[in-house]
């Protein structure tokens, strides 16, 4: 599995800075993963559901660590990049 295409949105809010859509192997879209900024820097979310019970659930997740740490390390690189490019805060609309 390969990441073929990362889409960046930057927001400007203290613990969110991005909402993020990745392309797995040109066939394969998944939205609304999240870059947050946590206690000890940033790491990404995986998209998730509210429960009835208030608890989040992830719709969509890796399976083991080195498909995380994968993903998170060229997600991270990509807003790295955005940032650089004078990425923004933008209207999340993909």
């Amino acid at each position: 599995m390969e990441i073929t295409e990362i889409k960046i949105f930057p927001v400007n809010e203290e613990k969110l800075k991005a909402y993020v859509t990745i392309i797995l192997d040109n066939c394969f879209v998944v939205r609304d993963l999240k870059v947050i900024n946590g206690t000890t820097g940033l790491f990404v979310a995986m998209p998730s559901k509210k429960r009835k019970d208030g608890a989040f659930k992830d719709i969509a997740h890796p399976l083991n660590n080195e498909t995380r740490e994968m993903m998170e390390n060229k997600i991270l690189a990509a807003y790295d990049a955005e940032l650089k490019r004078g990425g923004g805060s933008g209207a999340h609309d993909d």
